[in-house]
């Protein structure tokens, strides 16, 4: 019997509350494109019918989200519910507070008894089918452990937290190997985690701190006895087992959160699985078109045709996201026409300008004579050799200033 299952991650709902607002939802427009996204992600489980939804983490940017983005995840969760599709959730390093003491952002999933919707808990578990609605398929959940704890734990043990960090390491990928042992080969299996993976490639502005967070190591979710590993964490899609079985797949986060993912294809996975394989694809969701560029300016004379050159054109730039980093000689800036720019910019959603003006490093002459008493060209000498030049280079352009310096035959000295 194969499951069918949709896997998304990284839904960060909440991460771009800036800029301008939809005057009917009071939203802003960037909100609603990660709304929009989340909104696509629940129609194609209810139109396809999948069997399980499995969300591996991140639904906001923070453990403290606000009531009303709370109401908006909710929502679309309780449609799941309606549809009656099972759906495990997992919450992600920005879904879970510091203070070992206080709920997680996810917490009311646990806390009500909300039919086909489950929360994983603070241990790592082994979810059978009758745990999940019956749907004949087990996942193993692997909850985020917070930097404090590893704190906590180096204090209480009178050592470092990078030791504890290794020490943590090894004892969960004993513990998922443990759990693994208790699977039933008749039923596909699943882990479902929120963690960087060795191996793993990071989209150019996510920051992740090496070192200081657990890393699962990929050949432990390339074990034959798993059918499929559902990952989150890390916001660009990839599959670490390429080609192979079984998948290990990072879907990316739902939306582009700033411009350093301006490139990246954003979305979620629709899988097919069965003991032993799993078949997905990997569905795009269509979100704001982003524009990130960066030139480094020729000619002062060119400055505003050139930044107008590297614009989108207006037709691509409309309701876009846009973005141009613009590097030039600090003496430039005046010629900059800034107000044209903006103008053939007007129909973006946001146009962001960002000037990089080069500052030319003075150099110092050094020298054992006071400078104001040297000569034009005692002073060009020195210049010359301070930059560097060759002893011919130098002769040559002495040669050529003394021609410069020489007064016009005849003339003297005081006539105007």
């Amino acid at each position: 019997m194969t499951v069918k299952i949709l896997h998304f991650a990284d839904a960060h709902i909440d991460a771009a509350t800036g800029g301008k607002r939809d005057a009917a939802s009071g939203f802003s427009i960037r909100t609603l494109d990660f709304l929009k996204a989340f909104d696509t992600i629940v129609d194609t489980a209810i139109a396809e019918k999948v069997d399980l939804v499995l969300f591996a983490g991140d639904a906001y940017r923070d453990a403290a989200p606000s009531p009303t983005f709370q109401r908006e995840w909710d929502r679309r969760m309780m449609r799941l519910s309606a549809a009656r599709i099972p759906t495990l959730m997992i919450p992600g390093n920005h879904d879970i507070t510091p203070a070992s003491t206080k709920a997680n952002a996810l917490q009311e999933f646990a806390s009500l008894d909300i039919p086909y919707l489950h929360l994983a808990g603070e241990k790592p578990k082994l979810w059978r089918p009758e745990e999940l609605d019956n749907v004949p398929i087990q996942v193993i959940t692997v909850p985020w452990i917070t930097r404090s704890k590893l704190v906590l734990k180096a204090v209480a043990a009178e050592t470092t937290p990078e030791a504890v960090l290794g020490g943590l390491e090894d004892s969960l990928q004993s513990w998922i190997g443990a759990l693994l042992d208790e699977t039933d080969p008749a039923f596909p299996t699943v882990i479902l985690a929120h963690y960087s993976v060795f191996g793993a490639q990071f989209p150019n502005q996510q920051m992740v701190t090496l070192g200081s967070e657990i890393t699962l190591p990929v050949e432990l979710l390339k074990d034959p006895r798993v059918t499929y590993s559902a990952l989150g964490h890390i916001h660009l899609f990839q599959d670490l087992n390429r080609g192979n079985q079984p998948p290990v797949v990072y879907p990316g986060s739902i939306e582009r959160v700033n411009f350093g993912e301006a490139r990246e294809k954003k979305g979620f996975i629709v899988a097919e699985l069965r003991p032993g394989h799993a078949e997905y694809t990997f569905r795009e969701l269509q979100g704001r078109k982003f524009y990130n560029r960066e030139i480094t300016i020729r000619s002062a004379e060119t400055f505003t045709d050139e930044v107008l050159a590297a614009l989108p054109s207006e037709d691509d730039a409309a309701d876009a996201m846009v973005r141009l980093a613009v590097h030039y000689q600090s003496e430039w800036e005046s010629a900059l026409n800034v107000r044209e720019a903006r103008q053939r910019m007007r129909g973006a959603l946001e146009f962001h300008l960002v000037r990089k003006p080069i500052y030319t490093t003075r150099q110092r002459i050094h020298s054992e004579t006071p400078v104001h008493s040297l000569t034009p060209v005692d002073l060009l000498r020195k210049y010359a050799e301070t930059m560097g030049f060759q002893d011919s280079e130098i002769a040559e352009l002495i040669h050529s200033a003394a021609e410069i310096f020489a007064e016009p035959e005849g003339s003297q000295r005081g006539e105007d």
